[in-house]
């Protein structure tokens, strides 16, 4: 080769070796100076404390890397390739192969890449794809062409293979070079400084502690009432809804804040100054003179408790009203060390008593005037309410998923003195918000489908604070009846009940956490090729918390964000998909989401032609209860993709007024003119005369 050659091609390898240092750390492992998120970790003249400074300083955990999933390289010809073959000699495959498995049993490059996060796992994972670039390869870099020929030709030594393994072991890991940004990026020890607004001013802080119908929220709301602006935060859209009746009434301008609905007063759209919403629907930007949240004991929640831990920390209000059970009132105060806002605590006492009668009632036919039946089905509810109204009874029902109206309008029915239904059937929704006039209080079941910690469904006997906060309903102070009475529909539960009221409530020692959008969001710019279910994985993985939190379960969300992976989608749409309520238990709905998810990726809007053919309308009315449930679960699917995207709709209107002479004339004591009413109120308007036939059928 001549001289001029020699000279070209080491110029051309200083330059290749100049363009490829700088990819082992690739550009995405740099973490912008402008995060709030990072920069909130260590705010100047914010103050922070920690209950557990051990946690705060002790090494990180070791993050799972069987979350790791491998990037996919190109394997395309390396330009300066040639160049090796020509300055050494094609390489023999079969002793490449020898040489790399030799350096893959060595315990010395396995020690070296462990102290560079490779573990056992990810080491092999690594080696594999390292063997496969370098056997299938036409041509290699020039610079590990040359090495590996050197080994080889027994001129090198097998351990001068290492940086080039890791330089591919970093591509096709990209994480590995981003680990100590994606450790602060999801470091959940101090989330209080997540929200620099709140920390800016000096929040007074009252909690109104006592069992049900003791009067605390009463208490909270005469304040909110009061005040020039404020928000109240509930853990249900009935509870948002009767908040946001009262204010009205009292002539404190209101708007309405949901999952599935915002209505504002103001004609022209502009913000009132009070604002009563779900909490997960709170903001925690906008100052208001007070904020309300209540039921505060929700904040250990394995699948919501978030939002009460965001709202409590969050919100940027002068004063911070908490509503909640007598459990929560030390841990409340031990959060809010903190953030070095102490807390006031009022203490109520139940203003009426109940009674745990001595025997069951065994029978519908033993039923009473002020019944309510509590079950923890939907289709307990549908099958108890039928038999019921067989017996020559009406009766009222409610239940979660149930539009807010809906629910009042079905209170309204049952507290009515002068309207023949008197009894009542209902789920746990009842323990939360509704003044009922109860007289009686019947358990169908003491056991209810749960969520643990790790994300799994399984059945479990209701606690001691919810079989309070269901039982409290009886005998409401200002109903008719003054005194109440709890008990069981079958005689083998009532002593499992009186054992489970008999015994304190556990006091609430964790909060719980959840990453957000933009979270996620910087972690997708680290690791671009990572999907949003992974992304989530990963977080979770590298996620700190303290004694006084832990995370949410997210199995939910990763079902969806598999199910619509495939679906080119930004990621923030994407995240705001998979906080759909589906149950993917139900394939139709399953189906459903899918198409409403590719239909917005292809930025068409969900017209009425598209949704009825989608859906096979007209929908052929309910056979059984299990026709029932899924005909309202594609409802459900329906309202909450459109209060998340209302854009992708066409057609919105408003359907009460339009639809009130309909309601009229269903019969809403029975089951199916509740299902009926739920449809037709949020349905688009355009299938309003389609929906007649149907209804007339069904009814």
């Amino acid at each position: 080769m001549s001289v001029n050659r020699c000279v070209c091609f080491i110029s051309r390898l200083q330059r290749h070796f100049n363009s490829r240092t700088p990819r082992i750390t690739t550009s995405s492992c740099h973490v912008s100076s402008g995060s709030s998120l990072l920069q909130g970790q260590h705010r100047p003249g914010t103050v922070v404390w920690s209950r557990d400074v051990s946690s705060n300083s002790s090494s990180p955990k070791p993050p799972d890397t069987s979350l790791f999933v491998p990037v996919s390289l190109n394997a395309d010809a390396s330009a300066d390739g040639v160049v090796g073959i020509e300055l050494t000699q094609p390489l023999d495959k079969n002793e490449l192969l020898k040489v790399l498995n030799r350096f893959y049993k060595r315990k010395e490059m396995q020690k070296l890449a462990a102290d560079s996060g490779l573990d056992a796992r990810l080491f092999h994972q690594a080696f594999i794809s390292f063997r496969k670039y370098i056997l299938e390869m036409t041509s290699l870099p020039a610079d590990l062409h040359i090495i590996l020929n050197d080994i080889c030709c027994g001129a090198g030594h097998i351990d001068d293979i290492y940086p080039y393994f890791m330089r591919h072991a970093k591509q096709i890991f990209p994480m590995l070079d981003c680990m100590d940004d994606l450790r602060k990026i999801s470091d959940l020890r101090v989330p209080a400084n997540w929200y620099p607004e709140a920390r800016a001013i000096q929040r007074k802080v009252i909690f109104h502690a006592g069992p049900t119908n003791s009067g605390k929220t009463y208490h909270a709301i005469q304040r909110y009432l009061a005040a020039k602006s404020g928000v109240y935060c509930g853990p249900l859209k009935l509870l948002a809804h009767e908040i946001f009746e009262k204010s009205n009434d009292a002539g404190v301008p209101c708007d309405l804040v949901t999952g599935e609905e915002r209505t504002f007063v103001d004609p022209e759209g502009r913000a009132a100054g009070h604002v009563a919403c779900t909490i997960e629907m709170c903001s925690v930007t906008t100052p208001y003179e007070v904020a309300v949240i209540d039921e505060i004991q929700m904040i250990r929640d394995p699948s919501r408790g978030w939002a009460w831990t965001r709202a409590l920390l969050g919100l940027c209000a002068e004063e911070i009203h908490v509503c909640g059970e007598p459990a929560a009132i030390d841990f409340i105060k031990e959060l809010m060390f903190t953030t070095g806002e102490e807390v006031e605590v009022h203490n109520y006492q139940r203003l009426t008593p109940f009674s745990i009668l001595d025997h069951a009632v065994e029978s519908l036919d033993n039923l009473r005037p002020g019944d309510c039946i509590v079950c923890f089905s939907k289709n307990d509810i549908y099958s108890i309410s039928r038999q019921i109204e067989a017996r020559g009874q009406e009766c009222a029902v409610i239940y979660g998923s149930l539009p807010p109206g809906t629910k009042l309008s079905q209170a309204k029915k049952f507290n009515d003195p002068d309207d023949p239904c008197k009894i009542l059937v209902a789920t746990d929704a009842i323990g939360m918000g509704l003044n009922l006039s109860i007289k009686r209080i019947i358990f169908n079941s003491l056991v209810k489908p749960n969520v643990n910690e790790k994300g799994e469904k399984q059945m479990e006997t209701i606690s001691t604070s919810q079989a309070l906060q269901i039982a409290g309903r009886a005998g409401r102070f200002s109903s008719k009846f003054k005194e109440g009475e709890v008990t069981t529909m079958h005689r083998d539960d009532l002593p499992v009940l009186k054992e489970i009221l008999s015994h304190s409530v556990d006091p609430i020692e964790t909060a719980g956490l959840h990453p957000t959008a933009e979270q996620i969001e910087m972690f997708a710019y680290h690791l671009p090729d990572a999907t949003l279910s992974n992304l989530v994985d990963i977080f979770v993985s590298l996620s700190q918390v303290d004694g006084l939190y832990f995370v949410c379960n997210i199995d939910d969300f990763k079902f969806l964000a598999d199910m619509i992976q495939h679906i080119p989608l930004n990621l923030r749409s994407r995240y705001v998909f998979c906080t759909a309520p589906i149950n993917k238990k139900q394939p139709f709905v399953c189906t459903s989401f899918l198409k409403f998810a590719r239909q917005f990726s292809r930025d068409e809007p969900l017209t009425f032609d598209w949704v009825c053919r989608h859906i096979s309308w007209p929908l052929a009315p309910p056979k059984n209860i299990k026709d029932l449930v899924h005909l309202e679960a594609v409802h459900d699917l329906y309202i909450s993709t459109f209060g998340k995207l209302p854009h992708l709709f066409l057609c919105r209107f408003n359907m009460r007024s339009r639809c009130q002479c309909m309601t009229d004339t269903v019969p809403s004591g029975s089951v199916f003119g509740i299902i009926i009413m739920l449809i037709i109120r949020q349905m688009p308007i355009r299938i309003f005369p389609n929906v007649i036939a149907w209804c007339q059928n069904l009814i």
